[in-house]
């Protein structure tokens, strides 16, 4: 027999997607077909998780967005927190949103590291990564992300990154040319003023003149072909390819128990890390 609380419970799971703020899932009301689900599960190290998720389908007048994020915070949680708070609102709240989304996308980034930076002394001194995705009325996708966070489509069964990882020997140049270093000690990663692991994050004030907060910005259709995309933080992919991350959870048609599965393999895979997944299926 059912108890009252399991009844409470799944009233709740339908209405909000998930109690557990570390797992959920939603729909599309434009498309029956268009599903979401996330999971974030903390990793070994001593301090509190800073890995913040955005997953939800919300109606701007007659247009459906789609808003999917991970943020990844380092030395701190004010600031992953602010962004999953305000950067989805300052982005469309930017006046060519509806004509001109990539543009708008990097504009509000910019803006809303300028307003994390005059916060500071609220929000901390440490900053946070970023992979942004809105699905615009089920059809137009507008990918943006900086630091190491990723985006994978999977089109006819293959990987597509919609992402770059923003490494600091990549761009080591640009942070040379600010007056900044690389640093590449034996035995750890290469880091921005031998501190941070990547080269593009919103915050980190004390290491800004050496960073930017410019998003790489991709734009797609969602056809036929489109599968589902996987949105996750750099502790997912430190042990899986997108090929493998793809290949994982293709015949899994729930999108929550995908980004579980997804968590659970890296994890069985020794990663240490945050872990944060969100996936959106398309078909």
């Amino acid at each position: 027999m059912t108890s009252g609380r399991e009844i409470l419970h799944k009233m709740k799971e339908k209405v909000l997607g998930s109690s557990d703020p570390d797992s959920g899932k939603g729909k599309s009301k434009m498309s029956k077909h268009i599903t979401h689900g996330f999971h974030l599960v903390k990793g070994r190290s001593d301090h509190a998780m800073e890995d913040y998720v955005v997953a939800e389908f919300k109606q701007v007048d007659d247009n459906e967005l789609g808003l999917f994020a991970i943020f990844d915070g380092h030395s701190g949680h004010g600031v992953p927190d602010y962004l999953r708070s305000h950067l989805f609102d300052n982005i469309i709240k930017e006046p060519d949103f509806w004509t001109e989304p990539a543009d708008s996308v990097k504009r509000a980034y910019s803006a809303t590291d300028s307003t994390i930076l005059e916060k500071s002394g609220e929000l901390g001194r440490g900053g946070s990564t970023a992979v942004t995705a809105i699905l615009i009325n089920c059809k137009r996708l507008i990918v943006a992300n900086i630091g190491d966070s990723r985006a994978v489509l999977c089109e006819n069964g293959v990987a597509k990154q919609l992402s770059v990882d923003h490494e600091p020997t990549i761009e080591s140049d640009d942070i040379k040319n600010r007056g900044g270093f690389v640093s590449n000690f034996p035995g750890d990663v290469p880091r921005v003023d031998g501190q941070l692991a990547v080269s593009r994050a919103f915050g980190d004030k004390s290491l800004k003149i050496h960073l930017t907060s410019e998003p790489y910005v991709t734009v797609e259709t969602i056809d036929d072909g489109g599968e589902f995309i996987i949105l996750a933080s750099d502790g997912l992919w430190k042990v899986m390819s997108n090929q493998e991350a793809v290949d994982a959870i293709k015949d899994i048609k729930d999108a929550r128990s995908a980004a579980k599965h997804l968590t659970e393999e890296a994890l069985n895979r020794r990663s240490s890390d945050d872990i944060s997944c969100v996936v959106v299926r398309f078909q």
